[in-house]
């Protein structure tokens, strides 16, 4: 019996070693994007400095006026910057609200995906339907342009068919400017946003589904009784993070379609704070405008983690 438990006792550091060891490698692993993140996501934070002086390029930051909160003042001082902001914010809540109303798309995608019997079809439409992930911006304006335009494929189309006379104006008017800017990214990301419950799918234990069919539950019922609730978790969890990042529209898409017509209702936050600080040479103000709205942006991740833990008793950070 001593043997037997001075074998153990030898073994015990072993094991509490090499578990160390291993958590040591693991974090290792993290190391570079750990490292990764401060350099791109934290030390930019520096550039907050200028929001602080009048600053002019290419005079340097040293010999540029320090005016303290000049700036943020003058964002509710001056009727006319208010009012331009007032119509920024606007876009930016409708097309962030339009995104969020339009989440469960991707989900929808995934499950009416993985109900495709016929692997090679399945497999070829989650390919077309992932590849617009990665074409930029300014190419998918470049598609737009060759269909879309006033000379456009469309338009010749339509006139040949004698159903037009005039050319219709897709991309030069204001007219749905929203419900366009909707459409062309649900297009670009639908594929791309469904990979996570395509994943999430795989993982669901088939016994489920089994059971289900004893049942006689049909293919929907599956759907709705156990496809649906075992995606939910992952669903929630990125509405939150979009929620989190409501004010973060992205600036590509924006920056390609905008023009002289559809400049009232195209322009978001970020396409706004590009337009300041480049357009017209206020790097200043356009940091200030970036400050507030990344401090909105922490505000609403640590609002949308306390609603998690109050309602469904997790957090996502």
């Amino acid at each position: 019996m001593s043997e037997k438990v001075s074998a153990s006792d030898e073994l015990k550091p072993k094991t509490d070693r090499n578990a160390m060891l291993h958590s040591i490698r693991l974090w290792l692993m993290t190391v570079p994007f750990l490292i990764l993140a401060v350099l791109f996501c934290y030390l930019p934070l520096f550039g907050w400095i200028y929001a602080f002086f009048d600053y002019q390029p290419p005079i340097p930051l040293s010999e540029s006026k320090f005016v303290g909160l000049q700036w943020f003042k003058m964002l509710v001082a001056n009727p006319a910057q208010l009012h331009a902001i007032g119509q920024v914010l606007i876009n930016t809540f409708v097309m962030s609200g339009l995104n969020i109303l339009t989440s469960f798309f991707p989900l929808i995608f995934a499950i009416a995906l993985n109900e495709i019997r016929a692997k090679w079809f399945r497999n070829l439409i989650q390919t077309l339907t992932t590849l617009p992930n990665f074409i930029s911006w300014v190419l998918v304006y470049s598609v737009a342009f060759a269909m879309f335009s006033s000379t456009g494929m469309v338009n010749e189309l339509l006139q040949n068919m004698h159903w037009i006379s005039q050319p219709i104006k897709f991309l030069d008017s204001d007219s749905l400017t929203w419900v366009k800017m909707l459409l062309w990214g649900i297009w670009k990301g639908l594929g791309w946003g469904s990979i996570l419950y395509l994943a999430g799918l795989a993982g669901i234990d088939q016994e489920l589904y089994e059971a289900a069919q004893v049942d006689g539950a049909n293919r929907w019922q599956q759907i709705i009784h156990i496809t649906i609730p075992q995606l939910l978790p992952t669903y929630f969890v990125l509405l939150m993070l979009s929620i989190s990042n409501f004010l973060n529209n992205g600036m590509d898409q924006y920056f390609v379609f905008q023009n002289a017509f559809n400049m009232q209702h195209i322009q978001v936050l970020d396409l706004y704070v590009y337009n300041i600080g480049i357009g017209q040479n206020s790097l200043s103000l356009a940091t200030a405008i970036s400050m507030l709205k990344s401090l909105v942006s922490v505000f609403l991740l640590w609002l949308v983690n306390w609603l998690s833990k109050r309602t469904r008793g997790e957090s996502i950070v």
